[in-house]
């Protein structure tokens, strides 16, 4: 990539919050499981000035608009801190970042005055330091040649700070799971193996390498469960395993000592326990951890273009990667948009197109002239909408924290009721002494404690929806809510707009009509109306005008009306062009002579009088014909709202085999609405909307599941719950079939979860007297719940569209 010039800057929009408040990121380190995020959830809802509050267990990040006037970012920080003993750091949600090297020491260097348009400095190195700056203010090259007393120098770039700090905690707690391994491993031989009778010996070892599991390994469950009892009031899961390992490991030091005393007790000391059980815990934690993070997603090829900066020209070399988004200003070439689109047929390109980040150039030279910087291109907006799906929950999920908010009480209610009962029955059935009945009592109420895990319950929803995500972003489709995962599978009506979704939206102008000897006029004014709509329409007619050679006339007070077209004047005439019905035209001879054909009629009026009409025609996309079957062998009702004339609509409903009865035209974004609104009265029906974007966010956002087939490359500015980002229909067969898949692999994990700990619990607390699961034994219950749940959830990555 060559730099071929630079420019100043630009007028941008910026989305501004109310000015006390401010949008805030947190970098949470220490999320191991559901649990953990349930209590950061808790702990940040519970301070003051926080609104719009979202958690992700997946990206280890709290997201929250906090009021200024309730307290400080410092404040909110140390107060979850302090209640829920996880790290946190703030990360930056505004401008671009760049590392830098500096000459002296990074300390410091960012004590110094922020120069204009640096935005925030932080040292990460000993000489680097990571500088946040407003791109629309300063450039790169400015900001490192002439904003500070001495030149900068560009850092070795790093990678982005949540994929680091996931890795660095999937590290940590490998290394903790390696040591836990180590030290329960010669336990467990001891425990268990054939070896010479020495129970003093042994259980000398098995009681040091045990204390320092339990105190080392297992330490910070203990200050995690406090502060989860005493600031956020909430019975946890860290709470049931530092009671169960605690009471397997003091009773086991126990029963060692009246062993050596000389006076053992019916049931032998058993550190195994408490070690595997921990070992487990933190092996089944690294698992999900590991599987979360490593979840497939959108990415792209890094490409160092850090010093581009808006006004910049750019030029791409044949056979190369274009680094971000913008427009051909000068060559032509081919590009392989298909990283993005899926369509391998590469997409020719001149001055004026518009070019993808990430799109690998053909065997042209090109100039670009740089629209997005490289952190708000393409690309990381769809990294960006599925880092978002990440923060949404199901509604599922919701019944999960609730049944999990209950699921440690209710235990420790029936660890109390086990002994209870069990001392009951050692006194008054077995006729056993006190102390022997309690024992007894013990080693039952302690299995149940173990036995029990609420792990399972916690995953069977979040580790599929995140590989669901990161599986349908591989075939092109990016959810923006968690949501739609769930409720997808019971879409029982699809209603598709025409012109640019069942249809390829390349229309052609068949025939023009126009009225009057004067047709240079006529066809002047007509480009003067269209030549700055982005309607398919207009685009059309204005692209067929200007091929014939046709100048535009100044249109004066032009305005789109939306679901309609577009009117203004000219030499003080009142001018218009839209369909027919607006134009009040559609029962003249002419126009209904197109309609009859199945063209989509397109007539300017000028004084309320015809002077011309087009009739246009559109093919239908390869795939709509195959989808729209497919869909009705489901028993999913299909329909077709659009706002083109009668004619042009019923003639793609005769193609597609949809009935007359499930055909709407000539309809406006309300009448859109209406029609939506109308097959959501009934509870059960599920709705899918499909449009290309045009005139149709009303209909996306009534929809009970919105999707935008995406034509283009701003694909943040819809509405939609879904974004196809191949040209292809049959992403909403993918869609329907990944829902339905990861319903099922839900529905199982539930199963699973409810089923396991209901039979575990009832074997340890002896329910079936001549069978019981002994304490020593279980520890392997965690393994045995939370490894289906794990596997079930992977095997989704498997998943094929057959489409």
């Amino acid at each position: 990539m060559e730099k071929v010039d630079e420019a100043a800057v630009y007028d941008t929009d910026i989305e501004q919050l109310p000015s006390n408040l401010q949008h805030v990121i947190l970098d949470v380190q220490g999320l191991t499981c559901t649990g953990c995020e349930t209590k950061l959830f808790r702990s940040l809802q519970g301070i003051p000035g926080i609104h719009r509050l979202q958690t992700s267990l997946v990206l280890s990040q709290a997201e929250f608009d906090l009021d200024e006037k309730a307290g400080s970012v410092d404040e909110v920080v140390k107060s979850v801190e302090k209640a829920t003993g996880f790290g946190c750091q703030r990360v930056n949600n505004e401008g671009q970042e760049i590392d830098v090297l500096v000459s002296g020491d990074a300390k410091t260097f960012v004590g110094q005055k922020y120069p204009p348009g640096v935005l925030q400095m932080t040292a990460i190195g000993k000489q680097i330091v990571r500088i946040v700056y407003d791109g629309r203010i300063v450039g790169a090259r400015r900001l490192l040649n002439e904003c500070f007393d001495t030149p900068l120098g560009l850092a070795a770039r790093r990678s982005s700070s949540e994929m680091e700090t996931g890795r660095k905690h999937v590290r940590n707690m490998a290394w903790t799971t390696c040591a836990s391994t180590v030290l329960t491993v010669p336990v467990l031989v001891m425990a268990w193996a054939s070896l010479p009778h020495r129970p003093i010996a042994y259980g000398s070892a098995s009681l040091a390498l045990a204390t320092i599991v339990q105190f080392v390994i297992a330490g910070p469950f203990y200050p995690s469960a406090l502060r989860a009892l005493i600031f956020t009031r909430v019975i946890e899961i860290d709470l049931l395993i530092v009671l169960s390992t605690s009471t397997a490991y003091i009773f086991s030091i126990i029963s060692f000592a009246f062993m050596v005393a000389g006076h053992p007790l019916p049931t032998e000391q058993f550190f195994q326990t408490s070690t595997l059980l921990i070992t487990l815990i933190v092996l089944g934690r690294l698992a999900e951890t590991a599987t979360l993070c490593t979840a497939d997603g959108l990415h792209d090829e890094p490409i160092d273009v850090r010093l581009l900066q808006y006004g910049d020209h750019f030029k791409v070399t044949p056979d190369s990667r274009i680094p971000t988004d913008g427009v051909v200003v000068s060559g032509s070439t081919e590009v392989d948009e298909s990283m993005v689109t899926g369509e391998s047929i590469p997409v020719e390109k001149y001055p004026g197109s518009p070019v993808i980040a990430g799109s690998l150039n053909g065997s042209g030279a090109i100039v670009i002239r740089l629209t997005h910087l490289p952190g708000d291109n393409t690309i990381s907006t769809i990294a960006t909408m599925v880092d978002q799906a990440k923060f949404s929950k199901p509604r599922t999920q919701e019944i999960v924290d609730i049944v999990a908010s209950y699921f440690v009480p209710v235990v420790l209610a029936l660890t109390i009721i086990t002994f209870t009962v069990w001392i009951a029955v050692g006194i008054a059935v077995r006729h056993q002494k006190g102390g022997p009945a309690a024992v007894n009592a013990i080693t039952y109420s302690l299995s149940v404690l173990i036995i029990s895990c609420p792990c399972a319950i916690g995953l069977a929803v979040p580790m599929v929806i995140v590989i669901a995500g990161g599986v349908a972003a591989k075939h092109g489709v990016i959810f923006k809510s968690a949501i739609t995962v769930e409720i997808a599978r019971n879409t029982s009506h699809v209603v598709f707009d025409k012109t640019g979704t069942l249809t390829q939206g390349q229309l052609s102008v068949m025939e023009e009509v126009y009225f009057g000897e004067d047709q240079d006029h006529a066809a002047s004014v007509a480009l003067g109306l269209t030549c700055d709509s982005k309607h398919p329409v207009s685009v059309a007619v204005s692209a067929y005008l200007k091929d014939k050679g046709v100048r535009a006339a100044r249109i004066d007070n032009a305005k789109s009306i939306t679901g309609k077209g577009v009117q203004g004047t000219f030499n003080s005439q009142a001018v218009r062009c839209g369909n027919t019905h607006w134009l009040a035209i559609d029962g003249r001879p002419e126009v209904r002579n197109l309609l009859t054909k199945g063209l989509t009629v397109f007539a300017v009026t000028m004084n309320e009088e015809p002077i011309a009409t087009f009739g246009l025609s559109d093919s239908l996309r390869p795939d709509s014909q195959f989808v729209v079957n497919e869909l009705q062998k489901r028993k999913i009702a299909v329909s077709i709202i659009s706002g083109d004339d009668v004619g042009a609509v019923d003639a793609i409903a005769a193609q597609l085999n949809i009935p007359a009865s499930h055909v709407r035209a000539r309809c406006t974004p309300g009448d859109k609405q209406e029609y939506l609104k109308q097959l959501r009265r009934h509870a059960a029906e599920k709705v899918l909307f499909c449009g290309d974007g045009t005139n149709d966010a009303v209909a996306l956002a009534q929809a009970d599941i919105g999707v935008h087939i995406n034509t283009g490359s701003d694909v943040a500015q819809t509405a939609a719950d879904v974004v196809l980002m191949r040209p292809y229909l049959s992403g909403i067969l993918v869609l329907l079939d990944l829902s339905k898949a990861a319903s099922h692999r839900i529905f199982f994990n539930f199963a699973w979860a409810f089923v396991y700990n209901v039979f575990a619990i009832l074997l340890a607390a002896g329910a079936f007297v001549n069978f019981r699961i002994q304490p020593q034994y279980a520890g392997l219950g965690e393994i045995v719940s939370v490894l289906p749940v794990i596997l079930i959830a992977l095997q989704l990555k498997f998943f094929k569209r057959q489409y």
